[in-house]
């Protein structure tokens, strides 16, 4: 694969990343064929070389995939060393594995202290891409207009505990917002063969020098593969597309179609 750039951040990133929900929690998950279990470290450690063969460098994490942060400190540079990584995670949503719910918090507060802890549980300094995590448009636009979250997040960029910053968007309004603010260097959206619903926000954030990062570009496993994902590989601004996978042959395919479309 070859490196595209995200946006203005001066990131280069993979064109496929890889999603790691599937290493850190079981349940909540709208994913087809959701995991029952977690794979072992040996089958996480073969998935994470394996991705390092194929030149998949960004790793996608947050502190709502469970145990995902912790095992990829832990794991991570048994593959390769650190620098050869980048590390997105995310802030603002938390997961209680005992309820299996999430829980939303875009404090000032709790943006510094979910991002420490990350650093923590990474095993990092910094992490090369720092989101605030909305799963849904209900309160996107809304957090984004008051500025407190993102305000942290430029604090702590400026601390040199994350690079580039941004947001992991449910809404087009928010969106816009994100891409239009002048606050955030990146932003993650939906793209797939049934939903291009965020195709202006891309539009926008290409023009802006925003980078995009792409979710759900296989509609969480319910749409084929090799058809949405080419799609998304071959829309202009586009950065990087996460595959949130366990499986090593998924990813070798995500990879081909990648190439393929360069």
């Amino acid at each position: 694969m070859i490196a595209r750039a995200l946006g203005n951040t001066g990131i280069s990133v993979s064109p496929i990343g890889l999603g790691t929900v599937k290493l850190g929690r079981t349940s909540g998950l709208k994913y087809a064929n959701a995991p029952t279990s977690l794979p072992s470290d040996d089958d996480a450690l073969v998935l994470l070389r394996a991705a390092a063969d194929f030149g998949v460098s960004l790793i996608d994490t947050s502190p709502a995939y469970g145990q995902s942060e912790r095992r990829l400190g832990e794991l991570l540079t048994r593959v390769r060393p650190r620098e050869a990584w980048t590390i997105c995670t995310k802030a603002g949503e938390s997961f209680d594995e005992a309820s299996g719910a999430s829980s939303y918090d875009f404090s000032a507060g709790a943006i510094r202290a979910s991002i420490e802890r990350s650093l923590m549980l990474l095993r990092v300094e910094r992490v090369d891409i720092a989101l605030l995590h909305f799963a849904s448009g209900a309160m996107d636009a809304e957090v984004l207009a008051r500025g407190e979250a993102m305000g942290e997040l430029a604090k702590l960029k400026r601390e040199g505990k994350c690079g580039a910053i941004g947001a992991s968007i449910g809404s087009i309004e928010g969106g816009m917002l994100a891409v239009t603010s002048r606050a955030c260097d990146v932003v993650m959206v939906t793209l797939n063969a049934m939903d291009r619903s965020m195709l202006p926000v891309i539009d926008v954030a290409a023009l802006a020098g925003v980078g995009v990062l792409i979710k759900k570009a296989l509609g969480s496993g319910h749409l084929d593969a090799r058809e949405s994902l080419r799609g998304v590989m071959q829309t202009p601004g586009v950065g990087c597309a996460v595959v949130g996978t366990t499986s090593v042959e998924h990813l070798r395919e995500a990879v081909e179609v990648a190439t393929s479309c360069h």
